[in-house]
């Protein structure tokens, strides 16, 4: 089965599903596959901004309460243009020690695992339903997920919609009940074109976006110095919202007054919290600051905040099933319970499905050049999820209830 394992992984790193470009190709592979091994298999095809893209759901098992769902995301981050790599990002190697190749970690190694497990399971041993679902489009905002998840019900036929769910994403096998959510928006500062020797007749848009970032990292000041009580507990490392300047962008020439300054703003709003609530703060604090550029204080600041991207945080119950038959399989720690990432687990929240976040990458691996993955770890996966599956799926008495 090592083999087969390999040999999947290999053809599924193969395919650059990075998010701007379809998955299409390696979700019909995905898919093809878990037919092959006897399950029931559909395909979600939708489109995304004129890119084909496709989710998969395959389901074996009794038409009963209480399945198990075990998912994965098919895209990938960039690889093009990433300084440090020195393998083909889309070619499988292995050697003594580790598995490479974009998605190892993140999280194509995981998706290979579910496959090797899926043509290994006796399926008439099934006393409670086994569901496989693969989004894409899960790096770029979880949009796979949100579109699978309400439609979910058809789908999975006549098989009751599972209330568990698995996300295998890299964890190093350690288990995670919650994670933050987050939420990107632009920002624009529109300024007055002129020459860089008569500031007064112009304005510079780039200076005002200064001052926008002065008040935005106030307000981050503010919020690192209040944490929660939850988020000491859950996130030690970043107990508060923490926000990001991610790209800043403009201006033509250095003798001409920048006209325009765009900024791309992030955050990471706590589970359980309004996500929009920092954005809504910030476009009310910038709205009521003093914007303007010194170079022309007579001018008025123009600034427009845009609406804000939002993938939900999640917070699952503890001591579920599903997380004693992952203590039982790959024993427990007593560590903090919150992901540092977000993933697709807010969107089943929604749904009402509670979700456990763990898998065999490793975080600091994950969107790194030359990603890899312990060989150790990869190998052994799918007999952590033979035994999971086992004891949630197979066992005539589910003692994990």
């Amino acid at each position: 089965m090592a083999s087969y394992l390999h040999d999947v992984a290999r053809r599924l790193i193969a395919f650059d599903t990075v998010s701007a470009k379809s998955n299409a190709a390696a979700a019909r592979f995905l898919a093809d596959e878990l037919d092959r091994h006897g399950f029931r298999v559909t395909c979600q095809d939708y489109d995304c901004d004129g890119v084909a893209k496709t989710n998969v759901v395959a389901v074996a098992g009794p038409p009963v309460e209480g399945g198990l769902i075990v998912s994965g995301h098919i895209d990938v981050v960039p690889f093009a243009g990433q300084a440090g790599w020195t393998r083909d990002p889309l070619a499988f190697a292995a050697d003594d020690h580790r598995v490479h190749g974009r998605g190892t970690s993140d999280m194509k190694g995981f998706l290979a695992q579910c496959i090797a497990a899926a043509a290994e399971l006796e399926r008439a041993r099934l006393r409670r339903p086994l569901a496989f679902v693969f989004t894409a489009d899960e790096e770029i905002g979880c949009r796979g997920a949100d579109r699978i998840v309400p439609e979910l019900p058809a789908l999975l036929g006549d098989v009751p919609r599972p209330t568990l769910a698995w996300i295998g994403e890299p964890t190093s096998w350690r288990v995670f009940r919650t994670h933050k959510g987050i939420v990107v928006f632009g920002i624009t500062a529109h300024g007055i074109a002129g020459h860089s020797s008569l500031p007064e007749r112009g304005q510079s848009a780039i200076a005002v976006m200064g001052r926008v970032i002065a008040c935005i990292a106030d307000y981050q000041a503010e919020l690192r110095n209040a944490p929660t009580v939850a988020g000491a507990e859950d996130f030690p490392e970043c107990p508060y919202v923490p926000l990001n300047f991610g790209v800043v962008a403009g201006g033509t020439a250095d003798n001409m007054i920048a006209d325009r300054c765009t900024l791309t703003v992030s955050y990471r709003p706590l589970p359980g919290a309004d996500p929009r609530a920092v954005h809504a703060e910030i476009a009310r604090r910038l709205a009521a600051a003093d914007l303007r550029d010194p170079g022309a204080p007579h001018v008025a600041a123009r600034v427009d905040v845009g609406e804000p991207e939002v993938v939900a945080g999640m917070r699952s119950p503890r001591d579920s099933a599903l997380e004693r038959a992952l203590r039982a399989t790959l024993g427990g720690d007593d560590g903090p319970s919150g992901a540092p990432f977000a993933t697709d687990g807010g969107a089943f929240e929604r749904g009402g499905i509670a979700s456990l976040i763990c898998g065999p990458g490793d975080l600091d691996q994950a969107h790194q050049p030359d990603e890899s993955m312990p060989r150790a770890a990869f190998e052994s996966g799918v007999g952590v999820i033979h035994t999971v599956v086992a004891r949630l799926c197979t066992a005539e008495k589910n003692d994990f209830d």
